[in-house]
């Protein structure tokens, strides 16, 4: 068996749904980013632990959920508030773990679920995200708005995928999140304009979908017309005309999504530091009202 973890902030939409399609483990820890709405109270209407912790960053949230909570299986699956476990991916993970061999991790791939459909060709499916993994060999470091982990051994990839409901809680909450989201792209661009670098060699020759993807994104923060050839890429190359109308929504909110990093970029170089107004000195004289 494995403990499955579920992260939260504000998910009283998602929480049941993804609690209910989790319950196939023994133990499942809702690990909750001090939520204002409903979540914890729901979470708690089911057998499963509850834990509170401020939210500092991507990284940082699971890396602490990893150590500072222990849990009954030395392996853990993440699974976010909007995802689904199902029972055929369960099924993969309990056999992949009963014969690891040295492999310590498993990514496995999410279908994106956008206007009631499942969004096959403009996601750059199967798009992996590493999910399964033992505990003690796997912790994570912040990237842009996201994570990504650092593996202290080999991974393996699982067949079975699962349902990824990115606007499950309305248009509304999937552009406030994304705006939030390209503060973060913004700085981690800058960053790697200033000290990152291309790998051509995990780019054309990557061991996995994994490293090309990232090598792929690397080069994209230096081509010019970024969000134009996002939507070109995704709508015609990777063949989002052939998800209809969905496909087309979807291909133009990231081609928004990507001009609207690129304007945050301008704004960090160009727009002076707000500065705070001047504190009065201690000997300043006050008028008194009349």
């Amino acid at each position: 068996m494995f403990s499955i973890y579920i992260l939260t902030h504000n998910e009283q939409i998602d929480i049941a749904p993804c609690i209910e399609s989790a319950m196939l483990s023994d133990e499942i820890i809702v690990v909750d980013s001090m939520s204002s709405d409903r979540t914890v109270e729901i979470a708690r209407q089911y057998p499963v632990q509850v834990v509170q912790h401020p939210f500092e960053s991507h990284g940082k949230q699971r890396t602490w959920m990893l150590q500072e909570i222990p849990t009954q299986h030395e392996w853990v699956y993440i699974l976010e508030a909007d995802e689904r476990m199902t029972p055929e991916l369960f099924q993969e993970c309990l056999d992949a773990i009963a014969n690891p061999g040295e492999i310590i991790a498993y990514y496995v791939a999410e279908r994106v679920m956008f206007m009631n459909q499942w969004i096959r060709y403009s996601t750059q499916y199967p798009r992996y995200q590493l999910r399964l993994f033992r505990k003690d060999k796997v912790w994570f470091t912040d990237y842009g708005h996201t994570e990504r982990e650092v593996c202290d051994g080999p991974t393996g990839f699982l067949k079975e995928t699962y349902p990824h409901y990115t606007s499950s809680k309305g248009l509304s909450r999937w552009l406030d999140k994304h705006n939030r989201y390209s503060s973060d792209e913004a700085q981690e661009t800058l960053r790697q304009l200033q000290k990152g670098e291309v790998s051509w060699n995990n780019l054309f020759f990557g061991r996995s979908e994994v490293e090309k993807r990232r090598a792929l994104k690397d080069l994209s923060l230096r081509l010019p017309f970024r969000p134009l050839l996002r939507f070109i890429y995704m709508y015609f190359m990777l063949g989002g005309i052939l998800d209809g109308r969905a496909g087309f929504a979807w291909c133009t909110l990231q081609a928004f999504y990507e001009y609207l990093i690129l304007l945050k970029v301008w704004e960090l170089q160009n727009m002076p530091t707000p500065q705070l107004d001047p504190q009065p000195t201690s000997n300043a004289t006050t008028s008194n009202p009349s």
